[in-house]
């Protein structure tokens, strides 16, 4: 008899994030796979006894493939009852879900899968802003800027983010954000357009730099931005009042303990 895998979002960062079933879910497994960017609090909350598998990517150090961690969710479900996959954010972003997901299926292994709060919702609230505004902005795209080899993707249409009446959020944009705004600008989205860099969002180190899309990865550079961060530009940008929804929203809280 296999075990069951619960694909869990962790939420951006500040453990309070977290929903009700996926803690309720992290309680109750018997093996956590969690990456590297999932609250530690979190951690605090898995039932005595169980075993805690850090399978994280950062540079500069040892990391477990992903072939060997979609063995370790088929092995761990066959050998114990439940098991948690926890990812950060939300597991079907830009989470290499449907990696896992095929793996377990392939072996004949129930899962399920609790959504999280992305980076994009929680970066756009802790700035005091909405990412759609009737009139302003009807769609929101969500977009990577790197891919699985660490580089910008080749796939993405430049043509229509740079036309889209949208708000666009660019995840992992660090390394490329140079050449995400210069294709932006030059195929035709205005240079003038509000943008925002959030760097850590939801955590304590959150940091926000404002600027416009043709300035932002010049202000990113001053400000020695480091990954993980996320682009956001568009027309609902220039409404945000970063440093008062930071203050609020990153105060201490316990009650992902609690709950």
């Amino acid at each position: 008899m296999s075990g069951f895998v619960s694909f869990i979002g962790a939420g951006p960062g500040d453990p309070d994030l977290i929903t009700v079933k996926a803690l309720r879910r992290l309680r109750e497994a018997e093996v956590i796979v969690h990456d590297r960017l999932v609250p530690e609090a979190l951690l605090d909350e898995v039932a005595a006894g169980a075993e805690i598998i850090d399978v994280g990517k950062a540079p500069r150090r040892h990391c477990i493939g992903q072939s060997e961690i979609n063995w370790l969710l088929v092995d761990r479900a066959r050998r114990r009852r439940n098991v948690a996959r926890l990812k950060g954010g939300d597991p079907a972003i830009f989470g290499r879900l449907a990696e896992e997901i095929a793996a377990v299926r392939a072996a004949g292994v129930p899962f399920e899968i609790i959504p999280g709060v992305t980076a994009a919702t929680a970066a756009a609230a802790l700035a005091g802003i909405s990412l759609t505004e009737r009139g302003a902005a009807s769609m929101v795209v969500l977009a990577t800027g790197t891919d699985h080899s660490g580089q910008l993707p080749a796939t993405l249409d430049w043509d229509l983010l740079a036309r889209a009446d949208a708000t666009l959020v660019f995840y992992m944009a660090v390394r490329g954000l140079p050449t995400i705004t210069a294709a932006l600008t030059a195929l035709g989205r205005d240079p003038r357009e509000p943008a925002l860099l959030v760097e850590r969002a939801a955590t304590p180190q959150q940091r926000i730099v404002p600027a416009s899309l043709g300035d932002i990865a010049n202000a990113a550079r001053d400000a020695r931005i480091e990954s993980p961060a996320v682009l956001i530009t568009g027309p609902t940008v220039g409404a945000a009042t970063a440093p008062i929804a930071v203050a609020r929203a990153l105060a201490p809280a316990a009650s992902a303990v609690a709950v």
